[in-house]
């Protein structure tokens, strides 16, 4: 089955709030509010930079950092539980099997996933996977649903 994609380019971090903030809205206004999102892309493509705006539209005041070190960090929100996962520094996927990763995914939760190549089959298949691209004069991002929820998000997607 062919699913929709689009790409987005991104002059400024400005612009990638403007994504940010559009596919963030998309994803909360699904009922129920959940998705896995894959963010693949070089170091320093901007995944995490995404992943502070997206967190932040769906009501997180603080900061959202890298979780490099701990590879994933939650977000409990009003509406909806978001974990933020970096799997960078992964040496062994069957890591994810003792940290009990099924737990994060389904049951009204949102994952962004960076690095997910790094999860093999522990992961959940991805609702929506957003390739950054970097060029000399900003991001190119590519995002592509993967199943029907991803196609609906994207959907109502306003900037793609």
């Amino acid at each position: 089955m062919s699913y929709p994609h689009s790409t987005f380019y991104a002059k400024t971090p400005e612009e990638t709030e403007v994504l940010s903030k559009d596919l963030a809205s998309a994803v909360a206004a699904q009922s129920p509010i959940e998705a896995v999102i894959y963010l693949d892309g070089d170091l320093g493509a901007g995944k995490t930079t995404f992943s502070r705006y997206f967190i932040q539209s769906l009501g997180h005041n603080g900061s959202v950092k890298s979780p490099t070190y701990t590879l994933v960090e939650p977000y409990e929100l009003e509406t909806v539980s978001v974990y933020h996962f970096d799997l960078y520094r992964l040496a062994d996927p069957e890591e994810l099997e003792f940290m009990g990763i099924r737990d994060y995914f389904g049951g009204g939760t949102i994952a962004l996933v960076e690095w997910s190549e790094k999860g093999a089959e522990y992961l959940a298949s991805p609702d929506i996977v957003i390739s950054i691209n970097i060029d000399p004069a900003g991001r190119q991002f590519k995002i592509e649903a993967r199943s029907a929820k991803g196609a609906k998000i994207l959907q109502n997607c306003k900037c793609i």
